[in-house]
């Protein structure tokens, strides 16, 4: 299935319009699962990588898919939890059903659901929905990203000893990404830790500075944040500052100012 496209090769704006509609429409499936298992106790399974998912991390996933396969047959969905689907298609889905299962699991409500549209790879729609706090944002190529509907801007950060930073957790940094990391670290004001998604959202909204992480994290935990935060003004890449798509590695830096953010990008490569 192909989708109409301007002479400069962008996405069609009706189609990107049409596609952050159904996005939204899969963070409204996915929120009502999660809230209906609010105050569940719930057990959990470790996978070979030694993270856990849980029966509703699978369930969310399978609803979303059928709901993909139903109304764009021929896209591609790449998922956490089970078998990519049709990856070498022009239009690929990127979900992750809940970013943040530790937290689900112990029932801290800092978890959401990712949902990414890619074309070729690249990220052109966005969602970082969480539902227990009623939180959404929402980015698509050549629109602003918003928060609950309202458009969003990062903040500009003058320096990096004021810029606050965010990790959503260090432990699976190697020896020398640890060290990187302390270092860029210590040049900022001061970090928080543990908000996975979250934080990322926050850094569109220009109440955090900088994000950075590293080790377990894939391409279902990094697609949806690239239109959202670029949609704000800010910048997302990889350590090396190379744009993030569905064939990227685990490490990604995100910043509401692109000067802190190439600055940070130095200091990673300098260290």
């Amino acid at each position: 299935m192909s989708f109409p496209t301007d002479p400069s090769g962008a996405t069609d704006a009706r189609f990107i319009a049409e596609t952050l509609a159904f996005a939204e429409g899969l963070a409204n499936a996915s929120g009502a699962i999660l809230r209906e298992n609010l105050h569940t106790r719930r057990g959990f399974h470790t996978k070979q990588d030694d993270s856990p998912v849980t029966d509703v991390d699978r369930h969310v996933e399978e609803t979303l898919r059928t709901l993909i396969r139903h109304r764009y047959p021929g896209h591609g969905i790449l998922g956490e939890e089970f078998d990519g689907q049709n990856l070498q298609a022009e239009y690929v889905w990127v979900i992750d059903p809940i970013d943040g299962t530790k937290a689900f699991i112990t029932g801290i409500p800092i978890y959401g659901t990712l949902i990414c549209l890619a074309r070729h790879g690249t990220p052109i729609v966005g969602v970082i929905d969480h539902p227990v706090t009623s939180d959404r944002w929402t980015g698509a190529r050549g629109q602003p990203s918003r928060f609950n509907g309202r458009p969003i801007t990062s903040r500009r950060c003058a320096s990096l000893s004021e810029a606050l930073l965010s990790c959503s957790n260090p432990e699976p940094f190697g020896p020398g990404e640890r060290a990187v990391f302390e270092t860029l670290r210590a040049q900022t004001k001061w970090c928080v830790y543990g908000s996975s998604c979250y934080a990322y959202g926050c850094v569109a909204s220009g109440t955090i500075d900088l994000a950075i992480d590293c080790g377990r994290h894939r391409e279902v935990d990094y697609c949806a944040l690239v239109p959202v935060i670029e949609g704000a003004g800010g910048v997302i890449t990889d350590w090396e500052g190379r744009p993030l798509t569905i064939h990227s590695g685990n490490r990604l830096i995100a910043a509401g100012d692109p000067e802190r953010h190439a600055e940070a990008l130095r200091i990673l490569a300098g260290a």
